[in-house]
């Protein structure tokens, strides 16, 4: 099988990369998605608060994924359900399988990765106590009460404050269960600050930070979780100790891009993000393979993995319409003040075609900063923020005439700066 453009995943950012791709002027696209339907994990986000940006109107995530999945099914997209990518090749070559076709071997001229990210496990995070029934990741819960129908426990204890955590924090108060308390590791938490005050003030939940989880008791199922308070050094402070009797942990302890192909294909990978090091047009190391959405850098919103899915998919075009792959003049993308790491890492000023979105992340929580971008050494944005957080993505607009006024650019660098 032959096609110009594979999309590996049918979750929110395949989905807006293959139309955008077709608007773009491409016809042989195929999607490959694992699940038995297109969406991702949208279909379990039954909470409202999607498509803002967007749509400019509130969907749940069932919604949101409908709007796109409705736009695939009418340019006639072609897809493929419950079919797991093996391994893909350096030149593209993409092997599959799935129960109606076998084993399914597919040649791409280009191919954009979608593939999302999953929960950090338990076992990467070396609980101490035994291993009993009754531990799931917050994405677990979510799928069982959402998608199921079943209640995971009755007393829950939550540790990490991930977005996922709060919103089933809200979840499972909504559905008749207990939660005792919300600990997270950091003296921060790693949600948005909207998830704080709709799932945990309204319902009185209490959030301690600088928290951890200590001990687990139970043999068959969870009985009592221990948590304690910790120090600066992050190692459990002897005395504040606090136990709570409870039958259900959750864990909301960070999302991991999923990498595992990308990693098969040679692709070179970030250490921050632990995804792709792209440039520009999100292009990875390999020329004609691209990366978009969670597989890329973990997002707050779905509206952004969309908006960056659908540039990948007309950069995606724009490679298979040009044939030879021009010279490359790369700068790489500096930063200092806190920033942990920028998408794009590297950008070549002659190939950017409109305004370039630069998104970043901060390592702590900043507040009063002023944000500058420099264009070799000269700054060509400003912007006061008031509070910075870990948790929330930040974003500047490289436009074209920024360029255009800087037509020998040398250095493209970021700052932040106390205001």
């Amino acid at each position: 099988m032959k096609y110009e453009l594979v999309i590996i995943g049918g979750g929110p950012a395949g989905l807006a990369a293959a139309v955008a791709a077709y608007d773009a002027g491409c016809r042989s696209i195929l999607i490959l998605e694992r699940d038995t339907q297109l969406g991702g994990i949208l279909n379990q986000c039954i909470h409202n608060g999607f498509g803002l940006h967007t749509f400019g109107e509130e969907l749940t995530g069932p919604e949101y994924a409908a709007r796109f999945i409705t736009q695939v099914l009418e340019r006639g997209i072609e897809y493929k359900l419950n079919t797991m990518v093996l391994s893909i090749s350096e030149e593209k070559h993409i092997t599959a399988v799935n129960r109606e076709d076998g084993l399914l071997e597919i040649d791409a001229r280009a191919i954009i990765l979608t593939m999302g990210c999953r929960e950090r496990s338990r076992g990467a995070l070396n609980i101490p106590g035994y291993r009993p029934a009754g531990i799931y990741s917050a994405g677990t819960a979510q799928r069982l009460v959402n998608i199921e129908g079943y209640l995971p426990g009755r007393r829950v204890v939550i540790l990490g404050s991930g977005d996922i955590g709060l919103i089933m924090a809200r979840r499972m108060t909504l559905e008749g269960a207990k939660v005792l308390v919300v600990a997270e590791l950091l003296p921060y938490s790693g949600g948005l600050k909207r998830n704080i005050v709709q799932c945990l003030d309204d319902f009185g939940i209490p959030l301690k930070l600088s928290h951890t989880v200590v001990n687990i008791e139970g043999k068959e199922r969870v009985s009592g979780v221990t948590i304690a308070e910790v120090g600066p050094d992050r190692k459990p402070i002897p005395g504040t100790e606090i136990h709570y009797d409870c039958d259900t942990l959750l864990l909301s302890c960070g999302l991991i891009p999923e990498n595992e192909l990308s990693r098969g294909m040679g692709i070179a990978l970030s250490p921050v993000t632990n995804g792709p090091v792209v440039d520009e047009s999100l292009q990875t190391s390999i020329p004609g393979v691209f990366a978009a959405g969670n597989v890329l850098h973990v997002h707050d919103l779905v509206d952004y993995v969309s908006e960056e899915a659908a540039a990948a998919g007309r950069a995606a075009v724009r490679y298979l319409a040009q044939g030879e792959a021009p010279a490359r003049h790369e700068i790489p993308v500096t930063f200092e003040g806190g920033i942990r790491y920028t998408v794009p890492a590297t950008i070549d000023p002659k190939l950017v075609s409109d305004d370039l979105v630069i998104r970043f992340r901060v390592g702590s929580v900043m507040k009063k900063r002023t944000v500058r971008l420099l264009l070799d050494g000269e700054a060509v944005l400003s912007r006061k923020r008031a509070v910075m957080a870990p948790g929330e993505m930040e974003e500047l607009k490289l436009t074209r005439a920024m360029l255009d006024a800087h037509p020998a650019l040398q250095t493209i660098h970021i700052a932040v700066e106390e205001a």
